[in-house]
């Protein structure tokens, strides 16, 4: 834990901030203001975090969790005058402030708005950002609590505007304290009245990662967003989380039925935004890449789990659903998108044309496993192990009449060539004897022997 320790505000008395930095992205504050007779009149201690999301300058979008910032200070706090009401303000960083207002009516005080401000020209921050400077988001609130209750909600709260998400949980706020001593009296916000908060525990033992429970199939859902009164893009698909936080593993299949869809169509970018009373957003991002193809390029999402804990991921660096403009990618078989080591999407009968849209229907389906088919097969043809040979028609023989037919061969083999030599044998007396004997030497008998020979 990181204390400031700061100088009086004017007119306000002492303030003690306390900032504790670990491995959530997130802040938890402590705040007890004072008057100038160094009596406490406001009291806060809260944890919050912010998600920006912000264009850049090559047209595509990130999502970035505002973090620690460096040094806090506190200039405008105060604790209300009969002009003014009681107001907690925060800077931690060039740029980038909290702050809450407060009002009081007869026997209630409020939480009356609170706004939150950003520096999109903080390159560290907001890398490659399309518009730079200061950006406020303001929110109405109008909580009311009973005068001198110290007000408690430690259930997850979120506030989205403008692309920017606000989370909030473990709160504990009273302003206009009386007599310098915070109530013990508390009042609850409506989720804390309706749900049972379960308590921390700490442990040094390691636990292992957690095997989630199967879940049965997602039903497929139809997505689209409008460009004014044309559909530019559209969406069919089953979707299920895999999250991994805290070793603590779930699956959550995404209800359609209770999910809606917002977005942007641009003509290199096009924006799916998904949300419900559980998911804030479910961005999938899509770009062209060579002017004659689209992919799926980011996908973004923030959402608080069971536990009541944020979970928050971005990655602006994928390659998936890659198909030719002007058709749609479709894949009917489970697909999964890799976000990061935590977080993946199971897709189902996906099918997904985040440009040229026409009169709000599916160009062409571009088949994945179709396209995919000729790898598969030499991959196949590969791996496969080696062919039987044919089986061969002396193997079905029995082995006596192989014997037989083998001597028989080898007989006619015998004959003709016997027939050969005899031939050989009668040209030589035909044509060289003659020359060598005289005609009376040759005998009728043996002229009549060799031609019965032959």
């Amino acid at each position: 834990m990181v204390c400031f320790r700061l100088f009086p505000v004017p007119g306000s008395g002492l303030v003690l901030v306390c900032l504790v930095l670990g491995a959530v992205r997130s802040y938890a504050l402590e705040l007890n203001l004072t008057d100038s007779e160094n009596a406490t009149c406001l009291y806060a201690k809260w944890q919050m975090n912010f998600t920006v999301r912000y264009e850049t300058t090559n047209k595509t979008y990130k999502t970035v969790t505002i973090s620690d910032h460096g040094t806090v200070t506190y200039n405008g706090s105060i604790c209300g005058d009969d002009q003014n009401g009681p107001k907690i303000a925060v800077q931690f960083g060039p740029g980038f402030s909290w702050i809450a207002n407060f009002t009081k009516a007869a026997s209630t005080y409020s939480i009356d708005s609170v706004s939150f401000s950003y520096n999109t020209g903080d390159n560290t921050t907001f890398p490659d950002a399309e518009d730079k400077g200061i950006l406020t988001v303001d929110e109405l609130l109008a909580i009311r609590i009973p005068l001198n209750d110290l007000f408690r909600c430690n259930s997850l709260s979120t506030l989205e505007k403008n692309d920017v998400v606000q989370h909030y949980w473990d709160v504990l706020v009273q302003a206009f304290v009386q007599n310098g001593t915070v109530s013990t009296n508390e009042f609850l916000c409506d989720k804390d009245k309706t749900s049972t908060v379960a308590p921390t525990i700490h442990t040094t033992v390691p636990s292992p990662t957690t095997t989630p429970t199967p879940k049965e199939k997602p039903e497929a859902g139809t997505y689209s967003v409008n460009n004014g009164n044309d559909t530019c893009l559209l969406a069919t698909m089953g979707l299920q989380l895999n999250i991994t936080q805290d070793k603590v593993a779930s699956v959550i299949n995404i209800n359609p039925n209770t999910t809606h869809s917002t977005g942007s169509c641009r003509s290199h970018t096009a924006l799916l935004r998904l949300n419900s009373s559980t998911i804030k957003y479910l961005d999938f991002v899509f770009a062209v890449k060579n002017e004659n193809r689209f992919y799926l390029k980011e996908v973004n999402i923030s959402m608080y789990l069971v536990n009541g804990s944020v979970f928050s991921i971005a990655n602006n660096n994928l390659s998936y659903w890659d198909a030719p403009l002007g058709s749609s990618y479709m894949c009917n078989k489970e697909q999964t998108v890799s976000v990061s080591g935590a977080f993946q999407i199971n897709t189902f009968d996906l099918r997904v044309q985040p440009f040229n849209v026409t009169q709000g229907k599916y160009s062409t389906e571009w088949h994945q496993h179709l396209h995919n088919q000729s790898s598969v097969e030499l991959e196949t043809i590969l791996l496969s192990p080696p062919r039987t040979p044919p089986t061969s028609v002396w193997s079905i023989l029995p082995s006596n009449l192989i014997s037989s037919l083998c001597l028989l061969l080898f007989f006619c083999t015998s004959l003709i060539q016997l027939r050969t030599i005899l031939l050989v044998t009668w040209t030589l007396v035909i044509k060289i004897c003659p020359t060598l004997l005289p005609p009376s030497a040759i005998t009728s008998e043996m002229k009549s022997c060799l031609i019965s020979c032959c």
